[in-house]
């Protein structure tokens, strides 16, 4: 993309999830993956409002095992983006309903 094009709302957003998930990998270890530590850091600062229970050390954990697919101990982006998905779906499905409620109540 030339630096003279304005990116499209959507390549905002991809851009954003790439910028976020980097300016947390790398602290400890590979530069490239989040840390148990890093993914709490990020899950608690950047996802507070959709998951409340991020403080609880369980919660992360079982998030950790969810998304850590190749069983390494760290999530790297492409199981990042499965968490995003996920979320940006559960959301979606949720709006989805509310509407169908309210719409019903017309």
């Amino acid at each position: 993309m030339s630096k003279s094009e304005n990116p499209s709302t959507l390549e905002n957003a991809m851009q954003l999830m790439i910028q976020t998930f980097h300016k947390y990998s790398g602290d400890e270890g590979d530069k490239y993956t989040l840390s148990r530590s890093e993914l709490k850091e990020m899950l608690t600062t950047e996802l507070a409002t959709y998951l409340g229970n991020a403080q609880d050390k369980e919660a992360v954990d079982k998030i950790m095992g969810d998304l850590d697919s190749n069983n390494d101990g760290e999530v790297d982006f492409t199981e990042f983006i499965i968490l995003i998905g996920a979320l940006t779906v559960a959301c979606n499905d949720y709006f989805q309903e509310y509407n169908d409620k309210q719409e019903k109540k017309k």
